[in-house]
């Protein structure tokens, strides 16, 4: 483990991963088998409006042979008008209009509890922010503030592994293709198209424009630092 919490060697051991079926999550997940850790999926559920996402965890979860939880969590969220048909460079400028405060330092919380009734020595997460950085708690500098927190919190608290926090959407995207997922294989949609029966991207709010650049670039992209244990 080096210090900003990037996974190192090949030891076995157990490890949770907060995975929501999105791209980055689900690359942080499978990362997690390929390096030979034995990888527990954490879901939460906490009312969000494209629950659509917990479905493709669960199927990822069936396809790769990994243990999903979940874990039931609400509170008063803000209501949060969902952008469409934005710019890179819009979504570059400031504080993205999704972010739900509070809710990363709420996840990795329960992780890390729920890690100790596991026996996970590890907790790990695909967040990011080279790209753009509208989300806060996404970025190296609250994941640091976090580990000394809890550090402070808990004896022998677990390591918390950020292995994408350094890499672009479109080397993510590419490290997805060798871990052998595919574009439609995770769920980005922030507002679901419901009128098909089967849920569709809408293809207009951000993580949908995010989503596709990434996969356009990633076949031009090489899979990022990491390289595969």
């Amino acid at each position: 483990m080096d210090a900003t919490g990037d996974a190192t060697g090949d030891a076995t051991q157990r490890c949770l991963v907060l995975h929501s079926g999105g791209l980055d999550s689900t690359v942080c997940l499978l990362l997690a088998k390929a390096r030979g850790r034995e990888p527990i999926s954490l879901g939460l559920r906490y009312g969000q409006r494209h629950d659509v996402e917990l479905d493709y965890a669960a199927r990822q979860c069936a396809r790769f042979g990994i243990e999903r939880r979940i874990i039931d969590v609400a509170w008063d969220k803000p209501e949060i008008v969902i952008p469409t048909d934005r710019s890179m460079d819009d979504m570059r400028r400031a504080i993205a209009p999704t972010f739900l405060p509070g809710r990363n330092a709420v996840f990795l919380a329960l992780a890390c509890a729920e890690a100790a009734g596991v026996d996970a020595s590890e907790v790990w997460l695909g967040v990011n922010a080279v790209d753009y950085s509208g989300y806060p708690d996404c970025r190296e500098s609250f994941l640091n503030a976090f580990r000394a927190m809890w550090a402070e919190a808990v004896p022998n608290p677990p390591k918390i592994v950020s292995p994408l926090v350094k890499m672009t959407k479109p080397e993510i995207a590419a490290l997805a293709a060798s871990l052998g997922l595919a574009r439609g294989d995770t769920w980005s949609c922030y507002a679901p198209d419901l009128s098909h029966g089967e849920p569709r991207p809408c293809g207009r709010c951000d993580a949908c424009i995010l989503h596709e650049h990434a996969w356009a670039e990633a076949g031009r992209t090489e899979p990022g630092v990491i390289a595969l244990a």
